[in-house]
């Protein structure tokens, strides 16, 4: 079966989504990046879906998801990328990925994640 890469940056985890993701594909992805993150003790995990050009709300509802399972490990899930037309897609089927942070580009997300661990000189997510 077709997996997604989990690449360790420091105390962060990355996720490029490079494939259009299939359920079968997401849930492996979403069983993955939870023990992933409890083997490595990370702290942050990014999500890069920038290659995504369509979402449904299988896929909508996995990010949010992932991002209450690394909540409940003490990590902070940000995706980024997200195309326009991923976003409205993803408001008119009702999802507000509730939860979940979002970044334009991979660097204001690893931003944001470094904020969380006070390596920012501004924490005012704290």
């Amino acid at each position: 079966m077709e997996r997604i890469p989990i690449l360790q940056m420091g105390k962060c985890l990355l996720v490029t989504i490079q494939v259009d993701l299939q359920d079968r594909v997401a849930m492996q992805l979403q069983e993955d990046l939870s023990s992933t993150v409890e083997k490595t003790g990370a702290t942050g995990v990014l999500i890069d879906i920038s290659a995504l050009e369509i979402v449904d709300s299988f896929i909508g509802r996995m990010l949010a998801s992932i991002s209450g399972i690394t909540s409940v490990l003490d990590a902070t899930t940000v995706v980024v990328g997200m195309q326009p037309a991923v976003a409205i897609t993803l408001v008119e089927l009702g999802l507000s990925l509730e939860g979940v942070r979002t970044a334009l580009n991979v660097e204001r997300g690893m931003a944001l994640l470094r904020l969380r661990d006070g390596e920012g000189s501004d924490d005012t997510n704290a």
